[in-house]
């Protein structure tokens, strides 16, 4: 049995792009950073950032590109995949992506001094589909 997996939560990075396909599907796409927080053996503390590339179809593309911006907390879980593409020069172009089968929205930023998360009474996560009616969104 294979699995390919991903699940991350971390801040939007630039404002989600929505762009419709010649079927008419909405894409969605943006990146998030996750970081991570180690010592060292001296006991220095160290930092590391990541960025993944997103992709969202469908209603749930719609959903992200109007409530989501920069800055905005996220949670992600899907596929990852790569796909390549020659370039109007003859050379090849990668690009890495997770490809969202569910996005859950993370607390609305506050904007303090604080970068930390803050802990949340956890939900059951809400997956969007196309039966979504916008109205019945609280927020």
């Amino acid at each position: 049995m294979y699995l390919n997996r991903a699940l991350i939560y971390g801040h939007i990075t630039r404002d989600p792009e929505l762009k419709s396909l010649p079927s008419g599907i909405q894409v969605c796409s943006f990146s998030v950073a996750t970081n991570r927080v180690w010592k060292n053996k001296d006991g220095t503390k160290q930092e590391a950032v990541d960025y993944h590339n997103v992709v969202v179809f469908g209603r749930q593309a719609e959903t992200v590109a109007q409530y989501m911006r920069k800055g905005s907390s996220i949670m992600v879980e899907g596929r990852i995949q790569t796909r390549s593409w020659d370039k109007p020069d003859g050379s090849k172009a990668y690009r890495t992506e997770i490809v969202a089968d569910m996005t859950q929205f993370g607390p609305k930023s506050q904007r303090s001094e604080s970068v930390e998360p803050q802990e949340t009474p956890q939900d059951d996560p809400i997956e969007a589909t196309d039966n979504v009616n916008p109205d019945d969104i609280p927020f």
